[in-house]
């Protein structure tokens, strides 16, 4: 861009520019494998490193190259880089910043194909981990160890909205040299940019906001440092090869473009239905950033623009009633993933969540009657219908259960 311009613009124009397209308005789709050298010497410098130019589409893709800048800019990055999914960028940044032996410091509660990836780790390499809560620096330095390289941050946290204080973690992190990685995926670059914190990193799964319309599995990487996220690109990218398809990236770049309006939908149907909630007597507690009765709001607060469009609550009863709730919704989908335009709503401890030992969940604060609900785009009335109509359900078969 020429000059600097606010968010809601680089959301729609960084990056591109049409006359190095021929004059498209809309970025082109790139749907190649390979690029032509001009000639032979072009083709080695180019290998070499000594000129710029595509080579191979594992390494670079103009529409993808789009995408990249884009990101970079909305989460003020010097460089960032586009997986072929979420784990994809999770496992890259993790392998990147870690060797055998070394130990991570996680938030607790953290998304459980991340936790899948941890024990992999674990019982391959001995790269052991710790879940806490990263509410204050003393609680943090307490858990660091000799072995400890990184810092691994969920915040929110997947799923019960825990907040961890980023500043926190990046002074203990600067004392020992620790690398601060934060999975941004609930906010959004719309919410929050950790980098500004002080964060090495921020990642995503683009599936969720970025992307925003459910059709594109796909993951971000974005860092403080450009020559690092080139060396990234050059080593665990190419050589593992997660990378994403330009089409999926192309998608993204389009469905990129409405995240202002999407999000500000997102966040006030979240507000709507979270105040709802709060009326009906099967719901026990809800748990949301903003909210204030939150324990970290004063911290969400600090670090966030908005509360965010996913909330979770816990029912009365258990298991059973929370099948029971969960059968009977019609608009609202019993989906895992959000930050789509339909309204998402799942069970952590039997769906995302399942893999983890029964023990370390309940560690983790995940309860058999906890839901996870992601706000749709729909009409906040009829969201809230539909599920007043499952409460309603299972009021009944609750009174019915009770007078047997």
């Amino acid at each position: 861009m020429r000059k600097k311009v606010h968010r809601d613009t680089l959301i729609i124009h960084e990056g591109h520019d049409p006359h190095d397209h021929q004059d498209s308005l809309a970025v082109p789709l790139y749907q190649t494998s390979t690029y032509v050298f001009p000639d032979a010497a072009s083709g080695a410098a180019r290998f070499a490193g000594e000129e710029a130019g595509n080579i191979y589409s594992r390494l670079t893709n103009p529409t993808v190259r789009v995408l990249e800048e884009r990101i970079a800019a909305l989460e003020k990055g010097a460089g960032a880089l586009v997986f072929g999914s979420g784990m994809a960028a999770v496992s890259a940044v993790l392998v990147h910043a870690t060797k055998a032996g070394d130990h991570v410091l996680c938030t607790r509660g953290i998304y459980g194909c991340t936790f899948g990836l941890l024990n992999i780790l674990e019982e391959k390499y001995g790269i052991t981990h710790g879940l806490i809560p990263m509410r204050t620096e003393e609680e943090i330095e307490r858990h660091v160890t000799p072995e400890t390289s990184v810092i691994y941050i969920e915040t929110p946290v997947n799923p019960t909205m825990e907040v961890a204080d980023i500043r926190a973690a990046v002074s203990v992190a600067r004392r020992h040299g620790l690398k601060v990685i934060v999975d941004n995926t609930f906010c959004s670059p719309y919410i929050q940019n950790p980098l500004d914190f002080g964060a090495d990193f921020v990642l995503h799964s683009a599936t969720k906001y970025i992307n925003g319309h459910g059709d594109v599995i796909a993951g971000l990487l974005v860092g403080a440092d450009e020559e690092e996220i080139g060396r990234i690109r050059m080593t665990v990218q190419k050589d593992f090869g997660g990378i994403v398809s330009p089409f999926d990236a192309w998608l993204m770049i389009r469905g990129l473009k409405t995240l202002a309006v999407r999000m500000e939908r997102h966040c006030s149907n979240a507000e709507a239905v979270l105040n709802y909630l709060k009326t009906v007597p099967a719901v026990r507690e809800v748990h949301y950033p903003f909210d204030d009765n939150h324990p970290d709001a004063e911290v969400a607060k600090r670090q966030m623009t908005a509360g965010g469009g996913i909330f979770s609550f816990t029912l009365d009863g258990g298991l059973e009633e929370a099948r029971i709730f969960l059968d009977e919704l019609r608009l609202v989908k019993l989906a895992v993933s959000l930050g789509d335009a339909e309204s998402l709503i799942q069970h952590p401890a039997t769906m995302t969540h399942s893999a983890v030992p029964g023990d370390e969940r309940k560690a983790m604060g995940i309860t058999d009657s906890m839901i996870r609900f992601s706000a749709g785009l729909e009409h906040p009335d009829d969201i809230i219908a539909d599920l007043d109509a499952a409460f309603a359900v299972l009021k009944k078969r609750t009174a019915a259960a009770g007078a047997e």
